[in-house]
């Protein structure tokens, strides 16, 4: 005896998948008292379509993924503007659905559908949601999250740099010191292991038209009262500023006598790790300072 209605549903086509997810994500908007059991089967669809999206893009442990499958999927993204909808429905989505998109969001920028990484591409025209992404550290509920989704657009040159020089940069200065322990030290870690080591040309070409404003926002962090922000940033200032393609930043660093004053003001530190990194970096400065002299 055949029981039918025991079959599974027929996988949805990449085109499907997509309508889906865009009609799930929209139905997010509905926040009212009354529409309190809506807005709790969107979610639970926008996680259900997420799943599938996943497993479309990387299989399901028993069958390997079906690459048309996957660069339609991503054609398909970009062509409905989902890129744009999920980084806008973030705060809204659940811990499950967040974990799902991060997921999808790392396979998806690195997808290349012919010559071209169409979702990062995508972004390069839609550079603002970058800057939602940078903000959304202020939002403890997504910020990780984020910093993922953040630090993976960071591998592509064209985004890197469009963050360096946004207005939304300097609001590093102000995550790294968040009270949230955290996340903290995952906005310290996008701004360190990513912006300004990854792409080291981009890098010196940055510091070098934007030195009055960095370094001023830079010795905050060197003088910070919290012993976790001044020893990784002068780890941090050790690492890019003793480094090749910085030299001409380091020439003009150390003939300022502020930041020798600074540098001075860290051998005293109560920490021994603090002055042994700031001693280090004062040698490093004084041995440029006295070369320079001699030539």
């Amino acid at each position: 005896m055949s029981f039918s209605f025991f079959k599974p549903s027929k996988p949805k086509t990449p085109p499907e998948l997509v309508k889906a997810i865009r009609e799930s994500l929209l139905a997010l908007d509905s926040k009212t008292v009354a529409e309190v059991k809506a807005l709790e089967k969107a979610l639970e669809e926008v996680e259900k379509n997420f799943l599938a999206m996943r497993q479309m893009l990387s299989g399901d442990g028993e069958v390997e993924p079906n690459m048309d499958q996957v660069s339609q999927l991503t054609l398909e993204i970009c062509k409905e503007d989902i890129i744009s909808l999920v980084i806008h429905k973030l705060p809204s989505l659940g811990w499950e659905a967040r974990k799902g998109l991060v997921h999808c969001w790392c396979i998806l920028l690195r997808q290349m559908v012919g010559p071209s990484h169409c979702c990062v591409e995508y972004l390069e025209n839609h550079l603002e949601l970058l800057d939602f992404l940078v903000v959304c550290y202020d939002n403890k509920e997504i910020a990780l999250h984020c910093g993922i989704m953040l630090r993976e657009c960071i591998k592509y040159p064209n985004l890197a740099k469009y963050i360096l020089e946004s207005t939304s940069f300097e609001l590093f200065f102000k995550y790294v010191e968040l009270p949230n322990f955290d996340v903290a030290s995952d906005a310290f870690a996008t701004f360190k292991q990513d912006l300004l080591t990854k792409h080291p040309t981009a890098v010196s070409e940055f510091l070098t038209s934007h030195y009055e404003e960095f370094f001023e926002l830079y010795e905050k962090l060197l003088t910070s009262t919290n012993y976790v922000t001044r020893r990784q940033s002068l780890k941090l200032i050790s690492e890019f500023l003793l480094e090749s393609p910085n030299s001409h930043i380091m020439k003009r660093y150390i003939v300022e006598v502020r930041y020798l004053k600074v540098m001075m003001t860290l051998l005293k530190d109560s920490s021994k790790n603090i002055q042994i990194s700031a001693f280090h970096i004062f040698k490093a400065l004084k041995m440029s300072n006295l070369k320079k002299k001699r030539t």
